[in-house]
């Protein structure tokens, strides 16, 4: 695979006020006033992810994936800030590196990279919604 991406990890930064019948876990400890908010998505596009896997064992947050980071490329646990420090995860079900990457299928989309490249629309603020 040479230098091609072997993974994307997709995330929201709010839960954009949809209902989630999960309460956020009250953390104790030495948080102090960091707590967990509504969930939000958070999906694993990769070769080395079994198809259709839904991680429901512990949860993850943002600093899950700085964890992911870490441990990929051998920095240190905690190395990147308070969010990686205190991380329960690690995403590590999402990704089975002894085994051999699944096969690449190409998706066929209605427009192609050159409509973005060169998309000349005025862009939208984010979170105008």
């Amino acid at each position: 695979m040479g230098d091609r991406i072997r993974y994307v990890v997709i995330s929201w930064d709010d839960w954009g006020g949809w209902y989630d019948h999960e309460t956020p876990p009250i953390l104790d400890g030495e948080q102090g006033d960091y707590q967990y908010g509504f969930r939000v998505p958070l999906i694993v596009v990769s070769a080395f992810t079994p198809r259709h896997y839904i991680d429901n064992e512990q949860p993850h947050d943002f600093g899950s994936i700085l964890r992911f980071i870490q441990g990929v490329f051998d920095l240190g646990e905690g190395s990147l800030g308070f969010a990686g420090a205190r991380a329960t995860g690690n995403l590590g079900g999402f990704f089975k590196f002894d085994r051999k990457p699944r096969r690449f299928h190409t998706i066929m989309a209605p427009l192609d990279a050159n409509f973005f490249l060169n998309d000349a629309r005025t862009p939208d603020p984010p979170d105008n919604d």
